[in-house]
């Protein structure tokens, strides 16, 4: 695949963005209940980082606009690592908040310079297996910094000494590996209203998703190092439920687009609302019995977010796709605020186990929605769906509809063009 030499080195400092983020969001929980940091604190920490990750997807395209991808990417992870530094100089709730609402604006930034960059650099015949690759990347590069954290160990100045070194070390590949310096993307618009009227279903799921998949993230470390999992299990944890949604989101994807999307939307939130329960009242302190019920977790509950982005976008008119595309980003983002304090709170006041009690909750108000959007709405027919995308990241989605935005623009180019009636 010629197209995809020149973006090697994107995808190496990608795997080293993503292995170094996904290694801080772990870190900083359990860090911060070994410094005494209460859950409503950690989970106030959870919001102000989606928070800041909201802003940075809406201004980084401006950024881009003002700079260009190689000025934005130094400028972003420049800050990224120096607040992680700060995290292990000033030990601090206050602090911390601060710095992690930064944190998720410059790695929302980060992660949509590289992949719009991605998308603007390859083929359209080779698109899907760059993407497909790139999801492997983020797999893997997720899971195995969890692992970091028991091997060098959570205590002390050198875990976050080697998460800013991560973060630096992404600028190599980006400075020297590519000379190319894509065109920035067109600014995109953020229609609220019409993105509701589309599909409310759709924006409604992506909320619920922000909702329950922000709240896991942020306190899952926090759950299982409160019912006595060692360090080495809360890694394992975490990586067992990323582990389960990448294996299920492409089976779940396949039966959505034969069947009615809103069917396998029940089933699935029906299928992680029975593995919360089961966190919540049988798992106890048992480590298989956790890691197995979270494997099911995750296999439900990540593809979520994917199949309610599927039902909006069958529901929208082609040139509506980049502008729906960013609003569904958006609610998952809203709900991704709320969710980490809210189920923080919750579990101050009942305990770990509480955090899936609030997640099922959730699942439990999302199928009744669900179920009513049946009675008033008929489904789409089959022949007028569009494939199922998995998305790992809610950051893929804005960078592939910025590729898309890219590629619409450049057919409005070429349509333009004298056409020559000579051949």
């Amino acid at each position: 695949m010629s197209s995809l030499r020149p973006l090697i080195p994107l995808m190496i400092a990608a795997a080293i963005l993503l292995g170094g983020n996904g290694l801080q969001g772990t870190l900083i929980a359990l860090r911060g209940a070994q410094e005494g940091f209460s859950s409503a604190v950690i989970g106030l920490m959870g919001t102000a980082y989606f928070a800041g990750f909201l802003i940075g997807c809406v201004a980084v395209v401006r950024m881009l606009h003002a700079v260009g991808h190689i000025r934005a990417f130094s400028a972003l992870a420049a800050m990224g690592a120096s607040g992680t530094l700060l995290l292990a100089i000033h030990i601090d709730p206050t602090t911390w908040t601060v710095i992690r609402f930064v944190s998720g604006f410059c790695f929302a930034g980060l992660f949509t310079v590289i992949e719009s960059w991605i998308n603007s650099g390859v083929a359209n015949q080779d698109r899907a297996r760059v993407l497909a690759l790139y999801r492997i990347v983020d797999l893997c590069a997720v899971t195995g910094s969890q692992f970091l954290i028991p091997v060098i160990g959570p205590d002390g100045f050198v875990i976050f000494a080697v998460m800013s070194i991560m973060i630096t070390l992404s600028l190599v590949p980006v400075s020297l590996g590519d000379r190319s310096n894509p065109k920035p993307p067109e600014n995109v618009k953020f229609d609220l209203r019409r993105a509701w009227a589309i599909s409310p279903l759709g924006a409604i799921g992506c909320i619920s998703v922000g909702v329950t998949n922000s709240a896991f993230r942020t306190l899952s470390p926090v759950y299982a190092q409160q019912i006595g999992l060692t360090v080495t299990d809360v890694a394992a944890f975490v990586s067992v439920s990323i582990i389960g949604g990448a294996l299920i989101q492409y089976p779940l994807g396949y039966f959505s687009d034969k069947w009615d999307r809103r069917k396998v939307l029940i089933v699935t939130s029906a299928a992680a609302l029975g593995a919360a329960m089961g966190l919540a009242l049988f798992s106890g302190g048992d480590r298989l019995m956790n890691f197995t019920i979270v494997f099911i977790f995750g296999a439900f509950a990540m593809p979520l977010f994917s199949l309610s982005a599927a039902h909006a976008n069958d529901r929208a008119e082609p040139s509506e796709y980049v502008m729906l595309n960013a609003a569904l980003m958006l609610f998952y983002s809203l709900g991704a605020i709320g969710g980490p304090f809210t189920a923080a709170f919750i579990m101050e006041l009942y305990g770990p186990h509480a955090l899936f009690v609030f997640i099922a909750a959730v699942y439990v108000v999302f199928i009744l929605i669900i179920l009513y959007r049946m009675g008033v709405r008929s489904s789409v027919p089959r022949e007028e769906r569009g494939r199922f995308a998995a998305l790992l990241r809610t950051s893929l989605i804005f960078g592939r509809l910025v590729g898309r935005g890219q590629r619409i623009r450049k057919s409005r180019e070429e349509a333009l063009q004298p056409t020559d009636k000579s051949h």
